[in-house]
C-alpha cells in the first residue's frame, strides 16, 4: 500500500449532540427547575432575620411536626426495604399464575392519585372500617395516629424499592448460589454472603428514594393523619397552614428547615451507599 495514500476515516455519527450542547441543556434544565426554586425558599426565609428564624425553627410545634415526618418516613422506608426485597425476589425467582398481574400492581401507587389513596386508607383503617374494626377490640387505633401515617407512606413509596432491586436481582445468576451450595454453604449463608452484597447498593438506593418520596408526601397523609397539632401534624401540612394564614415568611422558614434536614439525610444515605459500593468492589 502506498504510504502517501491515507486511509479514509469514516466520521462516527452520534444521535445525541455533543458534550457542549447536552451539558448546556442539562445545566439550564437543572437551574430553572431545581436551583432557582430551591434558592427562593432560602431567600424568602432570610428576610425575617436569624432571630425570628431560630424562634420558628425551635418552636415546639415545628419540632413535633419534623419528628413525625422524619420518623414515619424513615420507618416506612425501612419496612419497604424488607418487604420490597421479598416481593422482588418472588417476581424474579418464581413463575406462578397471575405473575404479570402482580407485577403490574406494583406500579399502582404511581398512577393512583394520592388523595384517593388517603381516603381509601382512612376508610379502611378507621375504627369502623374493614380492617380497623379488627384491631379496635385490641385497643389499637390506626387512623388518625402516627401508625396510620406510616401505613400511608408505606403504600405510596414501596414501588421504589421493588423497581430498584428487581433488575439487580435479575442480573444475579442462580449458578452463583449453586456454587456456594457446592462449597458447603447453607441457603442462609449463600443469601447473606452472596446475594445481599450484590443487592446492598440497590437496596440503599431504594431506601433513599422511598424515604425522599415519603418525606414530601401530603395528599395521602392529610386524610389519615387527622392533622392534630403536636400529635399527627406533618411538616408539609404545617407549611400549608402557615401559608393559608398569610404567614409566608414563617412557611418558607419551615420549608427551609425541612429542606436542609432532608439534604443532610440524603447526603448521609449517599455516603453510606458509596461506602457500601466501594467495599463490595474490594
Amino acid at each position: 500500500m502506498n504510504p502517501a495514500i491515507k486511509p479514509l476515516k469514516l466520521k462516527q455519527q452520534s444521535v445525541i449532540p455533543g458534550f457542549g450542547i447536552t451539558m448546556g441543556f442539562s445545566l439550564t434544565y437543572l437551574v430553572l427547575l431545581v436551583l432557582i426554586p430551591v434558592s427562593m425558599v432560602f431567600l424568602n426565609s432570610a428576610n425575617i432575620g436569624f432571630a425570628k428564624f431560630w424562634e420558628i425553627a425551635s418552636s415546639e410545634r415545628v419540632l413535633a411536626s419534623l419528628k413525625i415526618s422524619f420518623g414515619t418516613s424513615f420507618l416506612a422506608a425501612l419496612v419497604n426495604v424488607i418487604f420490597g426485597l421479598l416481593i422482588a425476589w418472588v417476581l424474579v425467582r418464581y413463575t406462578f399464575p397471575g405473575k404479570k398481574i402482580m407485577d403490574g400492581l406494583i406500579d399502582l401507587p404511581f398512577a393512583l392519585p394520592t388523595a384517593v389513596a388517603g381516603i381509601s386508607l382512612t376508610t379502611l383503617y378507621a375504627q369502623n372500617g374493614w380492617l380497623g374494626k379488627l384491631f379496635a377490640p385490641l385497643g389499637i387505633k390506626i387512623s388518625y395516629t402516627p401508625l396510620g401515617i406510616t401505613i400511608a407512606l408505606i403504600f405510596i413509596s414501596f414501588p421504589f424499592v421493588v423497581r430498584t432491586v428487581q433488575p439487580v436481582l435479575q442480573s444475579i445468576d442462580t449458578e452463583v448460589e449453586e456454587a456456594a451450595a457446592c462449597l458447603g454453604a447453607t441457603r442462609l449463608q449463600a443469601f447473606c454472603k452472596v446475594i445481599v452484597p450484590e443487592l446492598l447498593p440497590a437496596m440503599i438506593t431504594g431506601f433513599a428514594l422511598a424515604f425522599a418520596r415519603a418525606l414530601g408526601e401530603y395528599g395521602s397523609v392529610v386524610f389519615i393523619s387527622g392533622n392534630m397539632p403536636m400529635k399527627t401534624e406533618i411538616t408539609p401540612l404545617l407549611i400549608r397552614t402557615r401559608l393559608e394564614q398569610y404567614d409566608y415568611a414563617g412557611g418558607t422558614a419551615v420549608a427551609a428547615i425541612m429542606l436542609v434536614l432532608s439534604f443532610i439525610m440524603l447526603l448521609l444515605i449517599n455516603a453510606f451507599q458509596w461506602w457500601a459500593g466501594s467495599r463490595h468492589k474490594e
